[in-house]
């Protein structure tokens, strides 16, 4: 399966939401930069995970959206009576490359690590802005702008490759 399934309004809604929650408790909770981490190492491993298709991560990423369309659905039109559900347009960050994707596994592990060593705010963060970036990096605004991340990763893999060939 090669197409995208996009996110709707509502479900752009949930995940912003969710992310200026924790974006207002870094504002007025000190600002530290180390804070930030938690939050950007989430949101590339959210849009990462919307091009693993066929993958456990794109699969999780197809069902937050879908999660996430329902919840804001309800919220929206339960508190405005209008529906926000209508799909917004949708693109694909790009494609891996067999070396981009053993970048990917390993940025997933370390999540998952990250995760498990983590405090509870941290834990909050990473999983926030997670969500965000398995709903946000499927819309064609956002993907438009992050086309250099899959390119960054495939580069990565690459280099990593050349490294284990002996083709420094």
């Amino acid at each position: 399966m090669t197409t995208t399934t996009g996110a709707s309004l509502a479900a752009c809604l949930v995940a912003i939401t969710v992310m200026a929650v924790y974006l207002r408790k870094w504002w007025t909770g000190g600002r530290a930069v180390k804070d930030l981490l938690a939050m950007a190492q989430g949101f590339i491993n959210g849009g990462l995970a919307t091009i693993c298709l066929g993958g456990l991560g794109g699969w999780l990423a197809g069902c937050t959206r879908q999660a996430a369309d329902g919840v804001g659905g309800k919220a929206i039109s339960g508190t405005t009576g209008t529906s926000a559900e209508t799909p917004l347009a949708a693109s694909s960050l790009g494609q891996l490359t067999p070396e981009g994707a053993c970048v990917t596994f390993l940025l997933f592990v370390i999540l998952v690590v990250s995760y498990k060593a983590a405090n509870k705010d941290d834990k909050g963060r990473l999983l926030a802005f997670l969500f965000g970036g398995m709903v946000l990096c499927v819309t064609a605004g956002v993907a438009t702008r992050l086309t250099g991340l899959p390119e960054l990763i495939n580069a990565l893999g690459a280099s990593g490759r050349n490294a284990l060939e002996g083709n420094v």
